[in-house]
């Protein structure tokens, strides 16, 4: 089934050129179905190219999908025209009344600054406090993961000396989870950040579990107990060419901390075209939630406030995926001989 967009979205052409249904609300409006409702906190300055990320991935999933955009009012990006932003984009105050199944945190690029240190700071915790009412199930990446971990939490984070950058392997923790269901036992996952969670506080509190793990990376995908938060701490839904573009754009600020992006160019010559090796495992995560989503929410919405207020979401809280330990055998799944990511298999 196709994602239900905006009139007129620039996203839409990106989506038609590769073949991806997306419906325009008149045509939409008469199927007789309740789609699900989704509402994205776009937070990066780039918003078009987001948008067009995130709905690649969204529109995976077999289920229509209704899909509203929020920004924050305190803080407008620089990135993106203000007719942009009118015409599809509304704050919190809209939406205050409305409950969803699923909602969207995206990162920013914010991560070296302290949280309470981010202008649009209080805003934020407005936005994650309606949801944790109004909203079933919510996807944070990135900053935004970190963030939300955070916040609800007390998750601590780190910066990096420099940044971690590049495709990381991550490992898979829990077989049997909702979210990783046909994962590999080795799932790539992009990552660029200058900043880390403290894996220890995530470990330590019993609301949470690591799913993927890398030794270079650190946890990759997090989530609650009764998946009514995921975090995804590296960039799933990033385009094949997004690392090169950002790898491009640091080099002209002459930073000093970017490193060249790992495992990502042949032959780590950035005149090539950069291998894209996460996008199954970007495309079956984001389908799993949609689809726990569909089949765990309530067909009336307006149950979600209550829901989450007794604590009665679709999976239990008493269930304790207990996680697997990490591969403590030495195993190195991939070394790096100048292309990227050889399997080291002799």
């Amino acid at each position: 089934m196709p994602i239900k967009i905006p009139m007129g979205l620039p996203a839409r052409g990106v989506l038609d050129a590769e073949r991806i249904f997306a419906l325009e609300d008149p045509v939409a409006e008469r199927q007789e179905i309740r789609p699900l409702r989704f509402v994205i906190l776009n937070l990066m300055p780039k918003k078009i190219e987001t948008e067009t990320q995130l709905l690649r991935l969204m529109s995976k999933s077999p289920l229509q999908l209704d899909v509203d955009f929020m920004r924050t009012a305190t803080h407008t990006g620089s990135h993106v025209s203000k007719d942009h932003l009118i015409k599809f984009y509304e704050t919190l105050d809209a939406f205050k009344d409305n409950c969803y199944d699923g909602l969207v945190v995206t990162g920013a690029p914010v991560e070296h600054m302290d949280f309470e240190d981010v202008d649009y700071w209080d805003e934020f915790t407005q936005i994650l406090d309606w949801a944790s009412t109004h909203v079933f199930s919510t996807m944070y990446l990135c900053w935004g993961a970190m963030a939300g971990l955070y916040y609800h939490y007390g998750v601590r984070k780190h910066l990096e000396q420099q940044k971690i950058f590049g495709v990381f392997p991550q490992y898979l923790q829990d077989e049997y989870c909702f979210l990783t269901n046909g994962f590999d036992e080795i799932a790539l996952q992009p990552h660029s950040r200058l900043a880390s969670v403290d894996e220890g506080d995530i470990r330590a509190n019993p609301d949470l579990q690591i799913l993927t793990w890398g030794p270079d990376s650190g946890p990759g995908l997090v989530a609650t107990r009764d998946f009514s938060e995921v975090f995804a701490i590296g960039h799933w839904e990033y385009s094949k060419r997004t690392l090169a573009e950002e790898y491009e754009r640091d080099m002209k600020k002459g930073l000093t901390n970017v490193p060249f992006p790992k495992n990502y160019f042949p032959h780590d010559d950035p005149t090539q075209e950069p291998v894209f090796s996460w996008r199954a495992h970007g495309n079956l995560l984001w389908r799993n939630w949609i689809n726990w989503i569909y089949e765990t929410t309530p067909y009336d919405l307006s149950q979600i406030p209550r829901l989450r207020r007794e604590k009665k979401l679709g999976t239990d809280r008493s269930l304790r995926h207990e996680p697997e330990s990490p591969r403590n055998d030495g195993f190195a799944p991939f070394e790096h001989d100048g292309y990227g990511l050889v399997p080291n298999f002799r």
